[in-house]
């Protein structure tokens, strides 16, 4: 459905707004102006006093289905326009979960004159009637994805309004720097309607420092809502796949005597410590090789660990035996870790139930050494808990925090862009009118934000990616 074609004031939707598959309820919402009528013809009442819904209470009975026999025995709730999720005159059937009696109820609703609703009309139409901004209608989307406790609450705060509050405050300074604008290109001659130089530039300032917080609250929520890269990097034969399935809980990667066994890398999503992380296996290092299809494994590998927020560098513990110094051996090591930072690292002491590192050794060149056995699952929650605790850098978020997504953070790197531009035209005394241009700029930035002005793609876009019945 397209932009134009939305008839939130003619046409009424239904779906199913539960998961798909058998579960204990499940539940099929209604909205439009026949939502009504749909479900008091569908509807009997468990009670011999029945005559209406009340709104916004349940009321007990049976439902029919297309053919107007008894279908399935739910609980119904209607919802009275404006004061709905989407604004509109809503209802929802509350009925038991399986997917055959779902169907039978939901083709009873479509007869009886709805038709089924699109990916995230429900919550379109919610925007559309005023009911939320265009970043609590993301944020929707974002708390049923989050991955994590965290990533609930910062979706949580976003769908309160958090983000659209700020984002409008900010833009109604802009606004007001704009009307003092047009007031001094509209009266010249009149003194004192333009604000000095150095208040108009005071202001922009305390705007794009605002703009620049809610950055790096998109950068410090990054990996709650994405994943934190995590690579797992060192030469073959040293444990990196046992280890990869030791933090995964199962076996995923295959586990060899023969070394070389993994020629590309694998990537999984989990969580350690809490932390929502893309884990990776990447191929084992080795100072000579000729086989090109290991070669370009152990390049994909380094230019995964160049990106990655935590390198899990793993050295095998056993190889140390039979050296004189306990790091000597791990000379490919090493050198990953000059390219890479130790700051970004820690040093995997792998099977440690074999041989445990040399008392006193706590770091391998900067970085961090944890033992663990990966075939033991020994040391493996010390080593999450490292995981998170690097990642994070301390950045743990609190309540309250504003997490801005990648389309708010690319709105607001343009109006900052913007304002920067508008900093430098003061700098150099352009006239208001040409400064101007600059401000609106900005403002039409942030206003996409909370979708003021809005174009029917950036919302079919938006809510094409949502689930249908949200």
């Amino acid at each position: 459905m397209s932009g134009n074609d939305f008839r939130a004031d003619l046409d009424t939707i239904a779906a199913v707004a539960t998961a798909p598959g058998t579960g204990g309820v499940g539940v099929i919402r209604i909205s439009g102006p026949k939502a009504h009528d749909i479900l008091f013809s569908m509807f009997r009442s468990s009670s011999p006093k029945f005559r209406d819904f009340t709104p916004r209470m349940l009321h007990h009975g049976r439902m029919l289905d297309a053919k107007n026999r008894e279908a399935d025995e739910a609980l119904a709730v209607f919802f009275r326009a404006p004061h709905s999720f989407t604004g509109e005159d809503c209802a929802e059937i509350q009925g038991h979960g399986g997917v055959a009696v779902l169907s039978a109820l939901l083709d009873s609703v479509l007869s009886r004159g709805a038709r089924m609703a699109e990916r995230g009309e429900f919550t379109r139409r919610a925007f559309l009637n005023g009911r939320m901004d265009l970043s609590q209608a993301e944020a929707v989307a974002e708390l049923i994805a989050a991955p994590s406790h965290e990533g609930v609450y910062l979706a949580s705060a976003k769908l309160d309004g958090l983000l659209g509050r700020k984002v409008e405050e900010l833009r109604g300074r802009l606004e007001y720097l704009r009307q003092r604008v047009c007031l001094a290109i509209d009266f010249p001659d009149e003194e004192g309607e333009c604000l000095p130089p150095q208040e108009f530039s005071a202001i922009t300032r305390e705007v794009a420092q605002g703009i620049r917080g809610l950055l790096a609250g998109y950068e410090r929520a990054r990996c709650w809502r994405e994943g934190a890269l995590v690579v797992l990097a060192g030469q073959v034969n040293a444990g990196k796949s046992s280890l990869m399935n030791a933090l995964l809980g199962r076996p995923r990667a295959i586990v060899t005597e023969k070394p070389g066994t993994t020629r590309d890398y694998l990537e999984e999503m989990t969580t350690l410590a809490g932390l929502p992380v893309r884990l990776v296996d990447t191929a084992g290092l080795r100072e000579h090789s000729e086989d090109s299809i290991e070669l370009e494994g152990m390049r994909r590998g380094k230019e995964l660990a160049a990106n990655a927020r935590c390198v899990l560098l793993v050295l095998d513990g056993t190889r140390s035996a039979s050296s004189g110094s306990p790091l000597s051996p791990y000379i490919e090591e090493k050198g990953l870790l000059h390219e890479l930072g130790a700051k970004r690292c820690i040093a995997v002491w792998n099977k440690a139930d074999v041989t445990p590192p040399p008392p006193g050794l706590e770091s391998f060149h900067g970085a961090a050494l944890m033992p663990v056995s990966a075939r033991e699952g020994t040391g493996i929650d010390s080593l999450c808990a490292a995981v998170r605790a690097l990642c994070l850098a301390g950045e743990e978020p609190a309540e309250g925090d504003i997490a801005p997504n990648l389309r708010q953070a690319h709105q607001l790197q343009k109006a900052l862009s913007a304002l920067e531009e508008l900093e430098k035209a003061i700098a150099l005394s352009i006239p208001p009118d040409l400064c101007s241009i600059h401000l609106e700029a900005a403002s039409a930035h942030l206003a996409d934000i909370t979708g003021l002005n809005s174009t029917e793609e950036t919302l079919n876009a938006i809510f094409s990616s949502f689930c249908i019945g949200k």
